[in-house]
């Protein structure tokens, strides 16, 4: 007689497990995010220092790019319509930064006999692709732009990017008059003392760096001019007497 086998289903074998509740699961998505949020904020406060410091760092040497034979400069904040040197600002800076207002800044640059040459102005203008920001060098003696330097840009490689690459396009701003406002032309084209040629392929760009001085210029012409008169620099040798 033989033995009948006995058929034992596999799934017999197997239990039912219950599924994790809703609570659990936001729970753990929530201790998730708030350990990598304390991530990221951690990183972020230990490289502010080191990328100020480097945007320091660019930033004086862009100025004494943009002013030629620059030793020294001195910033100067705008404070109600008036350029102020740092050692003037006092409680006035301290009044405007509890409104949640940084002044505005821009730098007087000298020689190495103490010679004034000019300021150095940054500025910022939407591109083709991001914000562009720069800074110019500007002779109040002669309305005249002397240097041009990108400080940040996000323009497409190979064209946009030109405004900070192309030494055809930097040369438009050795000795740049704006006065009357600065104009852009096509390449080949210049034939007046205040008209920049752009870049082909990147016009958009090009005329970006153009509005970026005429709307800089509306705004900084006239605190220069009454700093130089307040500091009684003379126009006309650009010496301080």
């Amino acid at each position: 007689m033989s033995e009948e086998k006995q058929y034992t289903d596999p799934a017999a074998n197997f239990t039912d497990e219950k599924e994790p509740s809703s609570l659990k699961l936001i729970f753990a998505l929530g201790i998730a995010g708030f350990l990598s949020g304390i991530l990221l904020v951690s990183a972020y406060l230990y490289t502010l220092p080191m990328i100020e410091a480097n945007k320091a760092a660019a930033l004086q040497k862009a100025i004494f790019k943009v002013l030629p034979g620059c030793h020294s400069f001195q910033s100067l904040a705008l404070i109600d319509g008036e350029l102020m040197e740092e050692s003037e600002l006092g409680e006035v800076t301290g009044k405007q930064q509890k409104k949640g207002e940084a002044p505005k800044k821009i730098f007087a640059g000298f020689d190495d006999q103490g010679k004034f040459i000019g300021f150095a102005i940054p500025g910022s203008e939407p591109g083709f692709q991001d914000i562009i920001g720069a800074i110019y060098g500007y002779d109040a003696t002669k309305n005249m732009i002397i240097g041009f330097e990108v400080l940040e840009s996000k323009e497409t490689p190979g064209l946009g990017d030109k405004i900070f690459k192309d030494p055809d396009f930097q040369s438009n701003f050795a000795s740049l008059e704006t006065e009357p406002d600065i104009l852009a032309v096509k390449k080949g084209k210049k034939v007046n003392p205040n008209e920049v040629e752009t870049i082909t392929g990147a016009t958009i760009s090009s005329k970006a760096v153009v509005r970026l001085l005429n709307k800089s210029l509306k705004e900084w012409k006239l605190p220069v001019s009454e700093y130089l008169r307040k500091n009684n620099m003379d126009l006309t040798n650009n010496l301080k007497k």
